[in-house]
C-alpha cells in the first residue's frame, strides 16, 4: 500500500509542478538555513573529550590576599595564584594532574632558513598529554623527572613541525626559545580539540571573545618550570591585587594566572578531592596567605564550559533565528499543500465514492507530504553544503570546523521528511474529511 501511495504522490507532483516547486524550494531553504547553524552548533558545542569528560576535573581556589578580604565575591577566580597553583600540584591528590599556561615566545631553528617565528608556547606538565589523549606522530612526551629537573625539552605541533622540518622526523633536533637551547623530544599527529577546553577561563565574561576557544592549539610545549625559566616575564595574569613588580614576571605576583587540571577517576576520588581543597584554602587562611577559607570548586570538563559560556553568542543567536525562519517555512508549506489538497477535491471525493476510507485518504496525503520533504531534503543538504562553504570562508576561529559529519547528514533528511509531514498533517486531515457527495455533483 505504501508503494502505492507514492506512485500517486509523483503522479500528483507532475500535476502541478509550480506548486509542487515552491513547496520543495520553501522546505530546502528553511532545512539549509537551520541546518548549517544547527551544525555549526553542534560542532562548537560537542563533547571535546568524548568517554573521559567525566574524570576531568578543573580546580579553582580564591586567591585573594588576606589584606583583600573586603573583595570577596560569589565565585573563586578562574584561575590559581602561583603558591596555590604547585601546591596542588606536588600533593598529587589525583591520578593524574597537568598545570597549564600559555605564553607568546619568540622562536627560531638554527639548521633551517627561516626568519625568527612568534608562536604560541603552553608550559605544562608530563601528565597533560596522557590526561588529554594527545596523540604522537614522532617520539613522546617528556617524563615526571623532566618536569622536576626543569628539562630544556619541547613537544611541537604537527603544523610546526611541517612548516620547520617538511614534516620528516625532527625528534633530537634543537630550537631556541627566546634565549633558550630546548631540545625536540616529541612532534604531534595532527590534534584538534573543540573547544580547546584546557585554555578555557572567564568566558562568560567574554563579551563575544569565546570564540578564541576554538583556535587551534599551541604550537609549543615545554615542561611547566622550563617554560616559566625560559619564557619569564612574557606570561598575562588573569587577575591581580597590584600590579607585578615586574612585568610578565608573575611567580612571587599578587597574581592569578595558572590552571590546573585534574584525573579523578571514581566519586569517592572526587569528594575526597573536594575535601582537600576545602582543608587547604581553610589552612591558608589560617596562615594569614588568603582571604576566605573553604571558598573552592571542582567542576567537571563539561561542567567547565558550560559554566564559562563557551559557545560563542553570535552562533546561539543565528541558531535561533534559522530556527525560527524554519517555523516561518513550515507556515508557508501548510498553507500551499492546503491549497494543494482541496484543488483535488474532485478526485478524492471519486476515491471516498469507490470505498477509500477517511484514513486510507489521510495517509496518501501524508506521504504525498513526506516525499515533498525527501526532495526538499535534497535541496536542503546542497545549500547546507554551500551555507558551511561560506562559513569556512569567514574569519573566525571555528571556520574550519564546519563541516557536515555522517550524524548530521541524516538529521538533514530526518528533519526535511518530519517537517514537511507535520506540515501535511492539518492539509490532509482537511482532505480525508472533504464529502464525497458535494465533489461529485460538481464533476
Amino acid at each position: 500500500m505504501f508503494g502505492y501511495y507514492v506512485d500517486l504522490a509523483l503522479r500528483s507532483l507532475k500535476y502541478s509542478k509550480v506548486l509542487t516547486g515552491l513547496m520543495v524550494l520553501a522546505i530546502a531553504v528553511g532545512i539549509g538555513a537551520c541546518m548549517t547553524t544547527m551544525t555549526v552548533m553542534h560542532l562548537l558545542s560537542g563533547n571535546p573529550m568524548p568517554g573521559k569528560s567525566e574524570v576531568l576535573f578543573y580546580a579553582q581556589v580564591d586567591g585573594t590576599p588576606a589584606s583583600f578580604a573586603f573583595t570577596h565575591r560569589q565565585e573563586p577566580p578562574d584561575m590559581l595564584d602561583y603558591s596555590s597553583a604547585i601546591d596542588l600540584w606536588r600533593a598529587g591528590k589525583g591520578n593524574r594532574q597537568a598545570l597549564v599556561v600559555d605564553s607568546p615566545v619568540r622562536l627560531t631553528a638554527p639548521d633551517m632558513k627561516q626568519p625568527a617565528l612568534m608562536e604560541m608556547l603552553l608550559s605544562t606538565t608530563a601528565d597533560f598529554f596522557t590526561m588529554f589523549d594527545v596523540p604522537f606522530k614522532y617520539g613522546g612526551p617528556w617524563s615526571t623527572e623532566d618536569d622536576l629537573r626543569r628539562s630544556r625539552v619541547a613537544v611541537i605541533s604537527a603544523d610546526l613541525n611541517d612548516k620547520l622540518y617538511g614534516g620528516v622526523n625532527s625528534v633530537g633536533r634543537i630550537m631556541h626559545l627566546h634565549d633558550a637551547d630546548v631540545r625536540i623530544v616529541g612532534v604531534l599527529k595532527p590534534w584538534r580539540p573543540s573547544p580547546l577546553f584546557y585554555d578555557v577561563a572567564g568566558g562568560r565574561h567574554a563579551h563575544g571573545h569565546t570564540a578564541d576557544y576554538y583556535s587551534k592549539p599551541e604550537d609549543v610545549f615545554t615542561p611547566f618550570f622550563t617554560g616559566l625559566e625560559i619564557n619569564d616575564g612574557n606570561f598575562h595574569q588573569y587577575n591581580c591585587w597590584g600590579a607585578p613588580k615586574v612585568v610578565g614576571h608573575l611567580t612571587d605576583s599578587n597574581c592569578t594566572w595558572i590552571g590546573l587540571w585534574v584525573e579523578l577517576d571514581s566519586y569517592a576520588m572526587v569528594a575526597r578531592y573536594r575535601a582537600f581543597l576545602a582543608a587547604y584554602a581553610a589552612q591558608q587562611t589560617k596562615m594569614g596567605r588568603l582571604a576566605f577559607a573553604y571558598d573552592t570548586r571542582l567542576r567537571s570538563l563539561m561542567e567547565w564550559l558550560e559554566f564559562n559560556q563557551v559557545v560563542p553568542g553570535d552562533v546561539r543567536l543565528q541558531t535561533w533565528l534559522a530556527i525560527s525562519f524554519l517555523v516561518i517555512c513550515l507556515c508557508n508549506t501548510i498553507g500551499l499543500l492546503l491549497v494543494k489538497f482541496i484543488r483535488r477535491g474532485g478526485e478524492i471525493g471519486v476515491r471516498r465514492a469507490l470505498g477509500a476510507a477517511r484514513r486510507h485518504i489521510f495517509m496518501q496525503c501524508l506521504v504525498e507530504a513526506a516525499v515533498i520533504g525527501f526532495l526538499g531534503g535534497i535541496g536542503g543538504f546542497v545549500l547546507t553544503l554551500l551555507g558551511l562553504g561560506l562559513v569556512r570562508r569567514q574569519a573566525v576561529p571555528y571556520a574550519d570546523l564546519a563541516h557536515l559529519d555522517a550524524g548530521m547528514f541524516g538529521a538533514t533528511f530526518l528533519l526535511a521528511v518530519l517537517v514537511s509531514m507535520l506540515a501535511g498533517t492539518l492539509p490532509a486531515w482537511r482532505a480525508s474529511f472533504i464529502a464525497p457527495a458535494l465533489q461529485l455533483k460538481t464533476l
